[in-house]
């Protein structure tokens, strides 16, 4: 069965724009031969002397070259095609992305291990032989997991100041970013820029409103903030808490939306209705369960982060009762618990 031909993904296609018809027919003479000798051995087409803006075929990457679509193109000035060893390359220090899914990541490793990388990297010159991320850490990771010595890149210059802003990009469009993440990258871009939030928008072709309610997350309480970090809190769920003035009271109803599963609507008119979290009911169970049990009923719901209910007997017989809101939230809890 004939190779199936791989053209650029969208984000490359923006990165190494189609080639210009070349200046002078002697040029395009050496470009057509080059093609052809592409097609016919494998050999780089034309961009640099010393034939560094093509990929080699190796087993880490057999399939993934570029130029296989059949168009002639033209690096950038400034980047070019390389395959580097992985431990020539640092990871970037301002990568918004703190999370990378354990499953999602094997499963890279084994397509990289099956067919190779079907996207190389983007790096920047550090000095000589060091290179820094700018795109692509998870694809980096897997690389080596996966026992990879070298991995595709394209290298081009990029400026302090871009670094976190092409890192944010590429997490956006992929959706690869919880929502505290997004809020405390836009964040570090204001402070970056030194501008509104009316021109980051423009920057990053997000609307104002959305990056405004994105930051505004960052304002929760901690504890409130590690639900939504987790994934067992939504970011409407958290914006919807943002209506309330007391943290203890958002903390409080974070809780209660994880235990009973409440949807937005219903938190939303509990806020209306003037939610406290710091409201007591009947203390005849309070007064039954004594302090110190109460006491050790808070310590395991801090360290689980989630509801617990304790009962006893008066022999000192009981059980304790975990609630979960999903099962990704229960297997968080079983982490948790197996990792004390």
């Amino acid at each position: 069965m004939s190779a199936k031909q791989r053209g650029l993904g969208r984000g490359l296609g923006a990165l190494i724009p189609t080639a210009p018809s070349p200046e002078n027919p002697s040029q395009a003479s050496t470009d057509k031969d080059l093609a052809s000798s592409r097609t016919a051995g494998g050999a780089p087409k034309a961009g640099s002397a010393e034939g560094r803006n093509s990929v080699p075929k190796t087993s880490e990457n057999a399939g993934t070259d570029p130029f296989e679509n059949g168009t002639d193109l033209v690096v950038p000035a400034g980047a070019y095609f390389a395959e580097i060893s992985l431990s020539s390359i640092t990871p970037n220090p301002r990568q918004p992305r703190t999370v990378f899914d354990q499953d999602a990541l094997d499963e890279l490793i084994h397509s990289i291990k099956e067919i190779g990388l079907l996207q190389p990297i983007v790096v920047r010159p550090l000095s000589k032989n060091r290179f820094e991320l700018v795109m692509g850490e998870r694809r980096w990771r897997a690389h080596q997991v996966a026992g990879m010595k070298t991995i595709p890149a394209i290298v081009r210059e990029t400026s302090d100041q871009d670094l976190l802003r092409d890192a944010l990009l590429e997490n956006l469009h992929r959706s690869q970013l919880n929502a505290l993440e997004e809020a405390a990258a836009y964040n570090q871009l204001l402070e970056d820029f030194g501008c509104t939030h009316e021109e980051l928008a423009q920057r990053i072709g997000r609307s104002r409103p959305q990056i405004s309610n994105t930051i505004r997350l960052l304002k929760l309480p901690p504890a409130v903030q590690a639900k939504v970090a987790a994934g067992v809190l939504s970011a409407g769920h958290a914006r919807a808490l943002l209506a309330l003035e007391d943290p203890k009271d958002q903390a409080a109803l974070a809780t209660k939306i994880i235990a009973e599963g409440l949807s937005v609507r219903t938190v939303e008119e509990l806020v209306s209705l003037g939610f406290k979290g710091s409201t007591k009911g009947p203390s005849t169970p309070a007064k039954k369960k004594g302090p110190e049990l109460s006491e050790l009923r808070d310590r395991v719901e801090a360290a689980l982060d989630t509801k617990v209910g304790i009962s006893s007997s008066a022999a000192g017989r009981g059980k304790i009762v975990v609630e979960f809101a999903t099962f990704e939230d229960l297997r968080r809890i079983v982490d948790t618990i197996a990792d004390q």
